[in-house]
């Protein structure tokens, strides 16, 4: 694998393949029905994939979970906006994710390996038992695959594992307070109607809630982050000068 100019990774077609979990011939048939975008022609006419590609094949294995027809997922990213980041692909995935029904599958370590589209340590695997992600059973690992394809991205992230874990439960915390303030509200909100009209309510609200939930989060963690790096900023300018700026005034 090599970089762009940007730092951006830019894989081989192969690499791609490997990455996504799914084969060459795959990448290659997803590309001649406009599903992705044609790659970065490279030195000897070598095709460069990045970050892009990689969130779409996600956003497409995603909707093949979900049952829908290639004819319907060739119809959905053709209303996505062509500009799309590989962040923004993310959470439209996570929104295409929530509909997905809890499910366990059972993997033996070279299965792991082969869906995670790279070889995992034992370290790796260690991990992912700490995140919840899967749980050693009779002799293969029990996958939670909604998670599974998150804790493997989790792998690479540069904080400790205590501070995921932390994350994690932060985030599950607070998930469940907003999620039983909402189903409260909507109660009380359709108490006086019958059963099958709540039903209605409830599935016209899913995607709704869910949507508006993953938009407000990402927002807002976009304005905390932008505070720290600007606080940040400030307290390096007000600091005092180094040695080296004292002994040269």
């Amino acid at each position: 694998m090599t970089t762009t100019d940007t730092g951006e990774p830019a894989l081989t077609i192969d690499e791609l393949a490997a990455r996504a979990g799914v084969t060459v011939r795959t990448v290659r048939f997803y590309s001649s029905r406009g599903l992705l975008p044609p790659p970065e022609i490279g030195p000897r006419r070598v095709g460069r994939y990045g970050r892009d590609h990689l969130a779409r094949l996600a956003l497409i294995e995603e909707m093949q979970h979900q049952g829908m027809t290639l004819a319907a997922i060739e119809r959905h990213l053709r209303q996505l906006p062509p500009d799309l980041s590989p962040h923004d692909l993310a959470v439209h995935r996570a929104v295409v994710a929530s509909w997905a029904p809890e499910s366990v599958e059972r993997l033996s370590r070279r299965e792991l390996g082969r869906r995670a589209g790279r070889p995992l340590t034992d370290e790796d695997v260690d991990r992912l038992e700490a995140m919840n992600v899967l749980a050693p059973e009779d002799g293969v690992f029990r996958v939670d695959a909604g998670l599974f394809r998150l804790g493997v991205r989790l792998l690479d992230v540069p904080l400790s594992q205590e501070t995921i874990l932390a994350a994690r439960t932060a985030l599950i915390e607070h998930a469940r307070a907003a999620a039983r303030e909402l189903s409260g509200l909507l109660r009380d909100a359709v108490a006086e109607r019958d059963a099958e009209d709540v039903k209605s309510l409830s599935a016209h609200m899913h995607p709704l809630v869910v949507q508006a939930l993953l938009t407000t989060f990402q927002r807002s963690l976009k304005e905390e982050l932008r505070e720290w790096v600007d606080s940040g900023a400030g307290r390096a300018q007000d600091a005092p000068p180094g040695n080296g700026d004292a002994s040269s005034a």
